[in-house]
């Protein structure tokens, strides 16, 4: 009798997990869904920003991220500075990085149309 009992419980034995594969597909499909939705664009948006700021040149109107409007008086290539005029002999220096918009010597002012 006692050796009826020991073959009843080892059973069958128990039921097999996922495979690799189907542990990591998930995780693979929201890191890629992540790159697509949130890292490219802002990337994008980054090089457009860099672009914009290194083509920067004396006479373009710029916006400061303070939201301060002014002119390119003097570009100085070397210390990643730009000397703006913001009106009656007011002349600030500011990093490049920390402009927000350019607008080229004669281009309007740009309009939101959403409303």
């Amino acid at each position: 009798m006692l050796f009826s009992t020991a073959a009843y419980a080892q059973g069958a034995g128990a039921p097999a997990g996922p495979g690799l594969i189907e542990s990591l597909a998930p995780l693979v499909l929201i890191v890629v869904i992540f790159w697509f939705l949130i890292l490219r664009p802002q990337n994008k948006k980054m090089k457009a920003h860099r672009e914009m700021v290194n083509k920067v040149s004396r006479g373009d109107t710029v916006v400061t991220a303070g939201g301060l409007i002014g002119k390119v008086a003097k570009v100085k290539d070397d210390t990643e500075e730009v000397e703006v005029d913001f009106g009656e002999g007011v002349r600030i220096r500011v990093v490049k990085s920390t402009l927000s918009d350019v607008r080229v010597k004669g281009e309007p002012a740009k309009t939101d149309t959403k409303k």
